[in-house]
């Protein structure tokens, strides 16, 4: 048994992807993508006619909805191979409004119920974990419509999504590792900062113990990995969302992999309940410089990409 077999035993593994013909390859049972995922998928030029016809049959529509649409093909696509979900995201430039982020996720919703699809069983509608993203979750879900909560780095993200009964968080091991890593300079030690070591691996154990101790039923998924490594010490987490390329690498070791995270163990964890309101909420967020930072390095770089989005169709157009 390789190694991405054996972490399928414990693990609902998912592909970080925006390439669907890459799909078949990895048989994942679910799907992420991020506006920097498709800017990079239509660039090829297997993928640039599906932009060219999204943006000819749309003509004269306002160019975020054509980007929906957009978006919304590609998540079509994707679940025509796929068996269960994929996640498509509300444009990052909105993380900081909750009334427009409800309505351009329930925009995603019907442009997929208009495909056919079964938005509430095969579509996660994914938003930046800000304390309006994390409102607007909480009230997308109650209207039947389930949430990704992405860009988390922190315990205090965590809990309000939990608190929000969101579906799904993202905490992004990669990224955590990486500011980490700049941030300790020439005396940071890979080998004592590896596998369960590692800063964003500890990251979403804590999540992950959590959760499970105080029976909070928003899925863990981790995101963003570096390395196989990573990946390995996270197994048994509830879902892992991995790229093609490490995924390859999973399937090619038929190394022994250890089941590291164990929900039954977790829940008779002891860790005190927690709580915030959005006061709590935001200094919490503010004390950890890390999750800080990179959330509003994320927020960027995804609204720099829509951008590019934009640019692309645009030009398309002419």
């Amino acid at each position: 048994m390789n190694q991405l077999d054996a972490l399928r035993q414990w693990t609902t593994v998912v592909a970080d992807t925006g390439d669907f013909k890459q799909l078949s390859i990895s048989k994942p049972q679910d799907a992420t993508t991020n506006p920097s995922l498709i800017l990079k998928a239509v660039q090829k030029p297997e993928y640039r006619p599906l932009l060219d016809e999204i943006v000819k049959k749309h003509a004269g529509k306002p160019l975020d909805e054509v980007i929906d649409r957009l978006l919304v093909n590609f998540g079509t696509e994707i679940l025509q191979i796929i068996p269960g979900r994929v996640s498509t995201e509300v444009d990052a430039r909105l993380s900081f409004d909750t009334a427009a982020t409800i309505a351009r996720g329930e925009r995603i919703v019907a442009l997929y119920k208009a495909e056919g699809i079964d938005t509430e069983k095969r579509l996660l509608i994914k938003v930046a974990s800000t304390w309006e993203g994390i409102e607007a979750a909480r009230q997308l879900e109650q209207k039947g419509i389930r949430t990704n909560l992405t860009l988390l780095f922190s315990f205090a993200q965590a809990l309000a999504c939990g608190a929000a009964k969101v579906q799904l968080i993202s905490p992004f091991v990669g990224r955590i590792y990486d500011w980490y890593k700049k941030s300790a300079g020439a005396k940071w030690d890979e080998a004592a900062n590896g596998g369960a070591n590692d800063p964003g691996v500890k990251s979403v154990r804590e999540i992950f113990n959590y959760y499970k101790q105080h029976g909070i039923k928003t899925e863990v998924m981790g995101a963003s990995f570096r390395n196989v490594g990573q990946i390995q010490a996270l197994a048994g987490c509830d879902l892992l969302t991995i790229s093609p390329e490490l995924l390859a690498e999973l399937a090619a070791s038929n190394e022994p992999l250890e089941h590291a995270l164990d929900a039954k163990a977790a829940a008779k964890g002891d860790a005190k309940q927690v709580s915030y309101d959005e006061a709590g909420f935001r200094f919490a967020l503010n004390e950890d410089a890390m999750a800080t930072e990179k959330l509003a390095e994320g927020i960027r770089a995804f609204a720099a990409d829509a951008v590019k989005l934009e640019k692309l169709m645009q030009e398309s157009g002419k």
